[in-house]
C-alpha cells in the first residue's frame, strides 16, 4: 500500500485482542513549524492519533517506514493506548523486564514476595508476627532524609503494605506519604552483608521506637522473623550467605523465666475471681460472665486463646468429683488483616500440636462448679461456646483486660496494684503450674495438662520452685559430713 501526499495509507481488516486494533491510518510526515524537531510522521489506531517529532526528515521517514513495515508487511495489530505495534510493544516490556532483573531486589519488595510466600501456610498470628518483625528491620533499611516521615508511619506503611490482599491497592490516605518514601527510598536486600547498615538493623531488633530496650521475647521474635527471611534471601541468591550468623552478641536480660513477683497466692487468686465479678455489675454482667473464663485460667492453667475457643461439647461437669476439659482449638486475637476469614479471632489448633489432636486436662470440682454454674446463668455463646460477650460473639481480648485491670483495684491493696502481681490475665496460668509444681506434680505431667514440653517448664518455671535451694543445701552438707568436712 502506498500514501501521497497529504493522504494517509491505512488498514482495516480482520480482528485484534482486546486493546489492540487492525484499524489502522498511516500519514505522510509533516511539518511541525518548529526550529526543533520539526517533522513529524502521524498515524491514527482505532480512532486514535498518535505521532513523533525528530530533528531530520531522515529521521520522520525511518520512523514512517517502521511503522509501515508492520502495518503491511508483517500484518500486526497496535495497541491502541500506546500506538505501538505489537512487536514494538513485546520489545519495550523485555526492556523492562531486563532492566528489573539487572537492579538489585530491593528491601521492601523482597518482603513483600516472602510474606505473600509464606501467607497460606502460616497462621493469623505468625503472619503479623513475621510482618512486624520485618517491619522493625525495614526501619533501618530506608535512607533518611529531609521530608522522612516518622518511624511510627513507615512502620505501619510496611504492615500494611506487607499484606497480599493490599497488593495493587492504594494506601490510606494517612499511609500514603510513608508508603511512597518505603517504597521509593528502601536500600537493597544485598546492602545487609555492609557492616554498618547491619548494625543499624541488629538495633532496630533490639529496641521499641521511643529508644527504650525491648522485651526479651520481642526482641527473639523478631529475630526469628529476620532469620528466616533471609534465609530465604540465600536460597534465591540474594544473598550469599545469612549475616545473623556472625552477629554472636548476646542478649543480656529476659531469659524467659517467669517473674515470681507475677505470681498470686491461693487467697490472692480466690479474692482476683471474686473481684471480677463485681466489675461492670450494672453494665450487662460485664464482670459476671468472665468469672468462669479466669477461672480455668487459674484451675486449669488454660491459655486465654484457649479458654475463648472452649465449647460445651468439650467439657465433662459432673455433679459430683473431677471433670475434664478436651481443649481442640484456640481462638488467638491476630487483626482482620491478618486472617483468611477477615475476623479479628483466628482459629487455629492447640499450639505446638498437630492441627487434628486434642489435650485432655482433668479440672478439680471447684472448677467444674463454676463452670456449671456460668452455663446456667449465661448459657452457651454462638457455635456453642462456653464464653461469650453479651451479644453472643467471641470474647475480645480487649474486654478481658479490661475487666482484668478493673478487679485488680477492687482485690488488691494499692502497692500491689502498682506491681507486677497479677498483672495479666496470663498470669494466673503461671499461677497454677508454679502451684502443681509446688505441690510435687512431676514435671511432665504439668508438661502434658498445659500443652508444653517438660525442657520450657523446667526452664520457665525453675526458678519459682519453693524448696528446692533449701534441699540442695541439705545435699552439699550431707555429702560434705560423708568426705569428713562436716562442721
Amino acid at each position: 500500500m502506498s500514501a501521497t501526499n497529504d493522504t494517509s495509507a491505512g488498514r482495516s481488516r480482520g480482528s485484534a485482542r482486546p486493546g489492540y486494533s487492525l484499524d489502522v491510518k498511516l500519514w505522510n510526515v509533516a511539518s511541525t513549524g518548529r526550529k526543533s524537531r520539526p517533522y513529524q510522521p502521524r498515524w491514527v489506531v482505532a480512532g486514535q492519533v498518535h505521532g513523533a517529532t525528530f530533528a531530520t526528515s531522515a529521521l520522520a521517514e525511518s520512523r514512517r517506514s517502521e511503522l509501515w513495515q508492520a502495518m503491511n508487511r508483517r500484518g500486526e495489530a497496535f495497541e491502541i493506548e500506546s500506538g505501538l505495534s505489537e512487536s514494538e510493544v513485546r520489545a519495550a516490556a523485555e526492556a523492562v523486564e531486563a532492566a528489573e532483573a539487572e537492579a538489585p531486589l530491593r528491601w521492601f519488595e523482597f518482603c513483600r514476595k516472602y510474606v505473600a510466600g509464606r501467607w497460606r501456610t502460616s497462621a493469623a498470628k505468625t503472619r503479623e508476627s513475621m510482618a512486624d518483625g520485618l517491619a522493625a528491620v525495614a526501619l533501618a533499611m530506608v535512607k533518611r532524609g529531609e521530608g522522612a516521615p516518622k518511624d511510627t508511619d513507615l512502620r505501619l506503611a510496611f504492615r500494611w503494605g506487607v499484606v497480599p490482599a493490599n497488593a495493587g491497592e492504594d494506601p490510606p490516605a494517612e499511609l500514603k506519604a510513608a508508603y511512597e518514601w518505603l517504597t521509593t527510598k528502601d536500600r537493597a536486600v544485598a546492602d545487609l552483608g555492609d557492616a554498618e547498615a547491619f548494625e543499624d538493623v541488629m538495633y532496630r531488633l533490639n529496641y521499641r521506637l521511643d529508644g527504650a530496650r525491648a522485651a526479651g521475647e520481642t526482641y527473639k521474635r523478631r529475630r526469628r522473623a529476620l532469620n528466616t527471611a533471609l534465609e530465604h534471601a540465600v536460597d534465591v541468591g540474594e544473598l550469599p550467605a545469612n549475616p545473623l550468623l556472625r552477629a554472636r552478641r548476646k542478649r543480656g536480660g529476659s531469659d524467659s523465666a517467669v517473674d515470681r513477683r507475677v505470681l498470686a497466692n491461693a487467697v490472692q487468686g480466690r479474692q482476683l475471681l471474686t473481684a471480677v465479678s463485681y466489675v461492670g455489675s450494672w453494665d450487662r454482667n460485664r464482670g459476671r460472665r468472665l468469672v468462669a473464663f479466669y477461672a480455668v485460667l487459674y484451675y486449669a492453667g488454660l491459655r486465654p486463646a484457649e479458654a475463648v475457643g472452649l465449647r460445651l461439647s468439650d467439657c465433662h461437669l459432673p455433679e459430683t468429683g473431677w471433670g475434664t476439659l478436651t481443649l481442640r482449638e484456640t481462638r488467638p486475637v491476630s487483626g482482620k488483616q491478618w486472617t483468611d476469614s477477615g475476623e479479628r479471632h483466628d482459629r487455629q489448633g492447640l499450639k505446638a500440636r498437630e492441627a487434628d489432636t486434642d489435650r485432655p486436662v482433668p479440672i478439680p470440682p471447684v472448677l467444674v462448679a463454676i463452670l456449671r454454674a456460668h452455663l446456667k446463668e449465661f448459657g452457651t455463646a454462638k457455635e456453642r461456646r462456653v464464653f461469650g460477650n453479651e451479644r453472643g460473639g467471641v470474647v475480645g481480648s480487649s474486654t478481658y483486660w479490661r475487666v482484668w485491670e478493673e478487679a485488680r483495684e477492687y482485690a488488691l491493696p494499692p502497692d500491689r496494684v502498682e506491681s507486677p502481681l497479677a498483672g495479666r490475665p496470663y498470669d494466673l496460668r503461671h499461677a497454677r503450674i508454679t502451684r502443681w509444681l509446688n505441690a510435687g506434680v512431676p514435671i511432665a505431667e504439668v508438661a502434658r495438662r498445659v500443652g508444653n514440653s517438660p525442657e520450657v517448664i523446667h526452664r520457665r518455671y525453675h526458678g519459682c520452685i519453693d524448696g528446692h535451694e533449701e534441699a540442695a543445701n541439705a545435699k552439699i552438707a550431707q555429702s560434705l559430713e560423708e568426705e569428713g568436712d562436716g562442721i
